[in-house]
């Protein structure tokens, strides 16, 4: 009898159950049931499959909800029942090489992944004083990043672009390149005509076999987009908890702003700037800070990409992340018209563990090669106008004579990886400097 006595005493013998009250939007208001911020409760669409939805915000009577699907088919009085749990996310090794949705479904055709565990979308904040130090350098195979922006295990840096300058080519050549073990991608708010192009031309099935990628299309509510995001990051921290060096890369943590905003206007936040709500600045340095280096040996490198509106580097979202982040890489579109692959405009990126990273030499050879290009670049309109003379000033004729041989460096091949060693060589090279 004791199994069933304690099937008696495990079972749910009540449930939580509410009525849908209104409908705005994407928000669904409804008359109970008892639920806290962050619980999941379905609600009956009239065609025998319940839709999932989050509470979001809670009112004097009412609970307000927002849905992970397609709202057709619900009307006033549906039903809402509370499951009793909060988000999560399946994980296990199994998950490498495919690519899922924020519920772990696969989107690829393949079989429904085996999986060892559920993991919380929501992670408690580790404690600073716990976090190793970041010592260990992060080779790329892209000179741009490895000789004027380097980065470490544990580095969190954004990516900071408009649209159309490459960007999606750079994370896929990062994937393949990176030396990491794992690379968890997450893609946000993506056209899905750009998720098979990204899977199979700029990520390839060599950098697939030890990726995950998890998607949320544009087409999909701000709930999904947002959940895309914090399962990646979920599915991210299993690996490092496992000992795992890992790659998280987010494209974009933008288009994750604008779901968050979505979902703070309908929970009845108010509009701050360009419409953003205050809680959108406090979730981005949450996400943010999830990632890292822990006391296991584990790491979490992140590479997250801004989609700056109208190329204004200086938005509010791209304000938060560079406050928030490590460094950060910018992408010129006037390099991008020029054919310039990697469009990296090294003058403007900065990686705040450079000097932890490199060694004196190293950082002498950049801080020339640094101070060639800027000298170029403040010059560039009086030589291209003619207005400039050979022999008037010293430092711009050496600029001149070796911009060349440094454009040369700076771009790379999508497919040619070089290793620091010969990175640094090349830059050595292109400043006259003795092998």
């Amino acid at each position: 009898m004791a199994p069933y006595v304690d099937a008696v005493r495990s079972a749910r013998l009540t449930g939580r159950l509410g009525r849908v009250a209104a409908l705005a939007g994407q928000a669904i208001e409804a008359i109970g049931p008892d639920v806290a911020i962050g619980e999941i409760c379905t609600i009956d669409t009239g065609h025998g499959v319940p839709l999932e939805a989050e509470a979001v915000a809670l009112r004097p009577g009412r609970v307000v909800l927002m849905p992970y699907g397609d709202i057709g088919g619900i009307g006033i009085g549906a039903r809402v029942a509370a499951v009793g749990r909060r988000g999560d996310m399946p994980v296990g090794a199994d998950l490498l090489g495919r690519v899922v949705d924020p519920f772990g479904a696969p989107l690829d055709g393949g079989p429904v992944p085996r999986t060892s565990g559920r993991r919380a979308l929501a992670a408690q904040p580790i404690n600073p004083l716990s976090r190793p130090p970041i010592r260990a350098p992060l080779h790329t195979g892209i000179r741009a990043i490895d000789l004027f922006t380097p980065l470490g295990r544990g580095q969190r840096v954004g990516i900071f672009a408009g649209s159309g300058v490459g960007k999606s080519t750079l994370l896929g050549m990062l994937a393949r390149h990176v030396e990491a073990d794992v690379n968890v991608i997450a893609l946000i708010g993506e056209r899905g005509r750009e998720v098979r192009e990204f899977v199979e031309h700029s990520l390839g099935t060599d950098g697939l076999r030890r990726s995950v990628v998890v998607v949320a299309t544009s087409d999909q509510p701000a709930l999904a987009r947002t959940r895309a995001a914090l399962a990646a990051t979920a599915l991210a921290e299993d690996f490092r908890a496992q000992g795992k060096h890992v790659l998280l890369m987010m494209d974009s943590l933008t288009r994750y702003a604008m779901a968050r905003r979505e979902i703070g206007l309908a929970a009845g936040e108010p509009p701050t700037a360009r419409g953003y709500t205050p809680s959108v600045f406090g979730e981005i340095p949450a996400l943010c800070e999830r990632c890292g280096t822990i006391a296991g040996g584990g790491s979490i490198t992140a590479l997250y990409t801004v989609l700056v509106e109208g190329d204004d580097f200086n938005e509010p979202v791209s304000d938060i992340v560079r406050a928030t982040l490590d460094g950060h890489i910018m992408l010129s579109r006037q390099l991008a018209h020029e054919g310039h692959f990697p469009a990296i405009d090294v003058l403007q990126s900065v990686s705040r563990l450079a000097a932890e990273l490199t060694g004196p030499e190293e950082r002498a050879l950049v801080a020339e090669a640094v101070e060639v290009l800027a000298t170029y670049e403040r010059n560039r309109q009086m030589v291209e106008m003619g207005a400039y003379k050979a022999g008037s000033h010293g430092a711009l004729d050496r600029a001149l004579d070796v911009f060349p041989q440094l454009r040369d460096v700076l771009r790379q091949a999508v497919r040619e990886p070089v290793a620091r060693p010969d990175a640094l060589a090349a830059l050595g090279r292109a400043l006259g400097r003795p092998a």
